[in-house]
């Protein structure tokens, strides 16, 4: 029964499910291979299986602190530290979180308000908007620059102005592959310099970055560090997106009101998982080479459709490659990734799907965190369409 369905007024009127979840429903309905959503389907590391399991056989079950384990946060800061030569208190500048998405609506409903502008560079990944639009900003969508995705500072730079609360950015990007290099992070620092600007860092990737390219988080530049939430991502680095666990890092000011909104939502994040990672997170082989890992899929895939009609563009970071398909269709992005699932069998995502409003560069994402055997399958597709 629907009781008074003319006073429901929604807040996303023009948001429906998330392009992952349609395009893996898809997927599954038609037996596709899923090359559409994000996640490995290869096994986590057995080690780290057997700590989470020791951990709950042990009776660690219960709430774990408001703003994470302690020798988890701990761990956290001597990484940030050995990665980016930042140090972050873990009593006051650390929290761990239900996977690097919660961290992201935490952050923007900590600080952004009614008529606040936040700028967005598009393609973007999907949860920024609507959680903008959910607490009353403004967002300010800036194009990302063909064909290689590059930011136009100048164009940022004038769209700076009082109402500006917020600049989110993420490298390695999704779904693009492509990064912030050094001179980015550089002109970011200027044009935020001497205002109140915070920024939101999206870094889930940062473990998965090609081609001798250093990562160039935020933490590792002072004067952007000390405005900025860094988002991470324990899923996306170890092959188990499905526990949703990650953290935030920021100075203490921005962090306790980041944590003020966090304990409403999910208050804290599961034990034994804490437990285990905090040991395992310690010996940085665990994540070091997850690079090496991911660069060698990337490149067996492109080598393995280099006979395909698709341009290739190397991805420089993330485990998503894109492949534009402008020689072969003249069709919209959406309906032929529809079309490549019903009648070829593989999924992909449209990067269409990450503009705020219709766009058609003809490009589909497609995922290459999975087995030799999928990718191989996946290829063989791809090379007759």
């Amino acid at each position: 029964m629907n009781l008074y369905p003319e006073a429901i007024n929604s807040k996303l009127p023009n948001t429906g499910l998330s392009i992952f979840a349609v395009m893996s429903a898809m997927a599954n309905k038609y037996s596709a291979i899923n090359l559409s959503q994000g996640f490995p389907d290869f096994k986590s590391c057995p080690k780290l299986i057997e700590l989470v399991h020791n951990y709950m056989k042990k009776g660690f079950n219960q709430y774990a602190p408001m703003p994470g384990l302690m020798s988890l946060r701990e761990a956290i800061s001597e990484k940030t530290e050995y990665l980016y030569n930042a140090v972050y208190n873990p009593d006051t500048e650390i929290t761990v979180t239900a996977g690097a998405k919660q961290g992201i609506y935490t952050a923007i409903s900590a600080f952004v308000k009614e008529d606040d502008e936040v700028i967005v560079f598009e393609p973007a990944y999907d949860s920024y908007v609507p959680t903008i639009k959910l607490n009353g900003g403004t967002p300010i969508c800036v194009h990302l620059k063909m064909p290689d995705y590059k930011v136009d500072w100048n164009e940022v730079r004038k769209l700076l102005n009082r109402r500006t609360k917020m600049i989110i950015i993420n490298t390695p990007h999704n779904p693009t592959g492509t990064i912030l290099k050094e001179d980015d992070m550089k002109e970011l620092e200027r044009i935020t310099k001497n205002t109140g600007i915070i920024i939101l860092s999206d870094e889930v990737y940062e473990h998965i970055i090609f081609d001798n390219h250093n990562h160039q988080s935020v933490c590792r530049y002072p004067a952007l560090a000390e405005r900025s939430l860094v988002l991470s991502s324990f899923g996306k680095t170890f092959h188990n997106t499905g526990w949703k666990i990650g953290y935030c890092v920021a100075p203490s000011n921005l962090m306790k009101e980041f944590r003020k909104v966090h304990q409403f939502i999910v208050f804290c994040v599961n034990s034994p998982i804490q437990y285990a990672l905090a040991d395992y997170i310690k010996d940085k082989s665990n994540y070091e080479n997850l690079g090496e890992f991911y660069q060698k899929k990337r490149d067996y895939f492109l080598k393995l459709v280099e006979g395909s009609r698709f341009k290739k563009t190397p991805s420089l970071g993330t485990y998503f490659q894109s492949l534009d398909y402008s020689k072969i269709s003249e069709e919209d992005e959406m309906p032929f990734a529809e079309k490549l699932i019903k009648e070829h069998g593989i999924g992909s995502v449209p990067i269409s799907s990450f503009y705020n409003k219709p766009i058609n560069n003809k490009i589909l994402r497609f995922c290459f965190a999975k087995s030799d055997e999928t990718l191989e399958k996946a290829a063989e597709i791809l090379c007759k369409i």
